[in-house]
């Protein structure tokens, strides 16, 4: 009998190790709540006036001065108040609590009290935010999310126009959402991982009825991977300007069939007369910008500065999206570069080599950003800051796509290729050696 319970137990005690090996590697979210989100929990709750009092973020109501006869005494008081805090609440890989601050107080003692919380609470990081005045979020994450991108937690709906290209520190997927942030500016070194990013999105976007038109002046090393999938390619400068060209007609020609039609966008259009969306993917900005003085080279250039702005400032209700990429960018590169930054609303920085590119990437949205931005260190491959529709920051690592899987989209998805017929007919143009106004 004694061994039948024995072996009994051994086989539940098996199965339950089973079971949450499985879990750990198919749902890690759900091995968190069952598993690790009671225990840290219960280290929050035990811990929290403790650790307050030892960062200096509790306060007393009485005065730290006495009168003892004709002498004033000042000390510590020794019965402080610890702020209140919400009980723990689970998030997908860690936990998130809301702290009201007594009267006085101010978030800076909480961020640089992040990383004793971590400390004391044992997890991997603790970010601190201010979501409104007198209340600080405090956000913990058990592990690094970021370690595997290709396993986000929670589903992705598919949507036109949305590409998940990796997983964001809360562990939720990465997702660029084309309409609700129409134009990108993507910025990193060499290997830091913005040419994983592009072809990860370029993956997304390739099953869709979407033109993917791509400007790679470095003879097309990165996008011509995907020239199969693409509706158009231009390699030099010249043929970006013939290709930008025709899509500032093509948008004019959109513009005017909304006009028609009484309507403010393309997605206002019934969707038999709605025109194909397009997303510009430039990789290497300053290819586009940089010359060696000649009239006609600087001429080139600014015809695509011009180009790239008009399509930045009315191509998102057009159905005409912009990605721009570059290792660095900085006003040396043209004025036109500054205008254009501003009307790129969705942001993301990979690591830099220069101060002045996180500066110019996040500066405007975000002071705090562009610090964090400059720590991603060299082993951190597809690690970046991104922006957008967040409101905020938030650390995300796109997914790694291998030159063989590019090329397996590219021509798996070809058939679904739609034509621009201006850009076709701009480009066949320029190989006969003609000319594109």
């Amino acid at each position: 009998m004694a061994s039948l319970i024995l072996a009994t137990v051994l086989l539940v005690l098996a199965w339950l190790l089973a079971l949450g090996l499985h879990l750990q590697e198919r749902r890690p979210d759900w091995f968190w709540y069952l598993t690790g989100y009671p225990r840290a929990a219960l280290r929050v709750v035990l811990t929290w006036r403790k650790v307050a009092h030892l960062n200096d973020l509790t306060v007393s109501h009485k005065p730290n001065r006495r009168l003892l006869g004709d002498l004033a005494v000042r000390g510590e008081p020794l019965r402080t108040r610890a702020p209140r805090c919400s009980f723990p609440r689970p998030t997908p890989n860690g936990l998130s609590l809301l702290v009201r601050l007594h009267a006085g107080q101010t978030p800076a003692p909480f961020l640089a009290a992040a990383d004793a919380f971590a400390h004391a609470w044992r997890m991997h990081a603790v970010r601190i935010t201010s979501p409104e005045r007198g209340v600080v979020l405090i956000t913990a994450t058990a592990s690094d999310p970021l370690e595997h991108p290709e396993r986000p937690t929670g589903a992705v709906a598919a949507a036109l126009l949305s590409a998940a290209v990796g997983a964001l520190e809360t562990g939720r997927a990465w997702v660029m959402d084309f309409r609700r942030v129409p134009h990108w500016l993507i910025v990193g070194a060499t290997q830091s991982g913005k040419s994983t990013l592009l072809a990860r999105l370029v993956t997304e976007l390739a099953p869709q009825r979407v033109a993917l038109v791509g400007i790679d002046c470095k003879g097309g090393m990165e996008l011509g991977l995907f020239e199969k999938r693409l509706t158009a390619l231009a390699t030099c400068r010249r043929e970006a300007v013939a290709v930008l060209g025709a899509l500032v007609v093509d948008m004019q020609d959109r513009m005017w069939a909304c006009r028609l039609a009484g309507a403010r966008s393309i997605w206002d259009l019934p969707e038999v007369e709605r025109p194909v969306p397009v997303v510009v993917i430039v990789d290497e900005l300053a290819e586009l910008f940089l010359t060696n003085g000649s009239k006609e080279q600087r001429a080139e250039a600014e015809q695509c500065s011009t180009y790239l702005l008009r399509l930045a400032q009315l191509g998102a209700a057009l159905g005409v999206h912009l990605v721009v990429a570059g290792q660095r960018v900085g006003s040396d590169l043209g004025p036109g570069v500054t205008a254009l930054r501003a009307q790129l609303g969705g942001r993301i920085c990979h690591r830099v080599n220069d101060p002045g590119t996180a500066e110019m990437t996040l500066g405007d949205l975000n002071k705090d950003a562009v610090a964090v931005a400059q720590s991603i260190g060299e082993a951190e491959q597809g690690v970046a800051i991104t922006t957008g529709e967040l409101g905020g920051w938030v650390r995300g690592r796109s997914h790694l796509i291998t030159p063989d899987e590019a090329r397996a989209t590219a021509a798996e998805c070809a058939s679904v290729t739609p034509r621009v017929h201006r850009v076709a007919r701009a480009l066949e143009t320029l190989d006969e050696g003609g000319t594109t106004a």
